[in-house]
């Protein structure tokens, strides 16, 4: 279950919370699992890549389309940024730290919506959300944003560490349709499944000027979205590769980077220097919120 203390808690030992390979129902501890990796996943600044990992999950057209062009308008983010915020994040912390009764519920509730997000005959695009293959690359995805969060915060990740990493982020996968045999096994084989993926990135208009309206937070009021949407253009160029800013027409120059790099660095004080109930938010709000829903009897998402 996923329970929120009343008080701040102490790092969960690696006892306590074991490392889950994907399947329902068993366990698998990783020999590069720790302590520290376990904390450094629900520190709140792991979601400072966030906006450039929506970008890498839409840059291929299929999943673009089927989000840009989707007819469940409840979980649109241009229509209701709060909402579609809270259920993705949701998603995230289920699969990290969820039960299997409550990741496999969930997994139940996604795929009754990903069952409408689906292109029509004719369309020039084809797309299904429910196709294993396009949920296996938002998930590796999702995996290249957890590794740039915690490198963020925390510096490189060891051999050992990225592996354990590896295997965690799984569950990002599982908990969709992608078999865990489909999951790379080991970072080799995750960055041969990557660098060949990245080929198949590609924009067109409709997915370009979604996406662009990520990047400029055209989803928030013009009065927030103003001040913060130049600072939050610097963050999502930064954690892109270049086939992602180049394919969304995105500048960047040394300038770019340094002020980039002054982000993070702020990044990593704020999350050495903040309370404790600061330094974990939304996680801890989330978790609240899910252990709530979940004894109640209500829908995760």
């Amino acid at each position: 279950m996923l329970d929120t203390p009343k008080r701040p808690a102490q790092a969960p030992s690696v006892e306590a919370t074991p490392p889950y390979d994907g399947r329902v129902g068993t366990d698998a501890r990783h020999s590069g699992w720790s302590a520290a990796l376990e904390e450094g996943l629900g520190r709140g600044m792991m979601l400072l890549p966030a906006g450039a990992n929506v970008v890498m999950q839409l840059a291929r057209r299929p999943v673009g389309r089927g989000v840009a062009l989707s007819p469940e308008s409840k979980g649109s983010l241009m229509r209701h940024p709060l909402r579609r915020t809270r259920t993705t994040l949701t998603y995230i912390a289920v699969a990290l730290w969820g039960s299997d009764d409550q990741r496999s519920r969930l997994r139940q509730a996604v795929d009754a919506q990903h069952r409408h997000v689906r292109s029509s005959p004719g369309d020039e695009v084809a797309y299904d959300a429910v196709d294993p293959a396009l949920q296996l690359w938002v998930a590796a995805c999702m995996f290249v944003g957890a590794r740039q969060g915690y490198e963020t915060l925390y510096g490189g990740l060891g051999r050992a560490e990225g592996e354990a990493l590896l295997a965690r982020c799984a569950r990002f996968a599982t908990t969709l349709q992608v078999p865990l045999e489909e999951w790379p096994q080991d970072l080799a084989a995750f960055e041969e499944y990557w660098r060949g993926s990245l080929a198949r990135v590609a924009f067109d208009d409709v997915t370009r000027q979604y996406l662009r309206g990520v990047v400029e937070l055209r989803f928030w009021p013009a009065a927030v979205a103003r001040p913060l949407a130049p600072w939050h253009r610097v963050v999502v160029g930064g954690y892109l590769e270049p086939v992602f800013r180049d394919g969304l027409g995105l500048t960047w120059s040394e300038a770019d980077q340094r002020r980039f790099e002054r982000i993070k660095a702020l990044a990593r004080w704020w999350n050495r220097r903040a309370p404790r109930l600061l330094s974990r938010f939304p996680w801890n709000l989330l978790r609240h919120d899910i252990a709530r829903r979940w004894s109640r009897g209500r829908e995760l998402l």
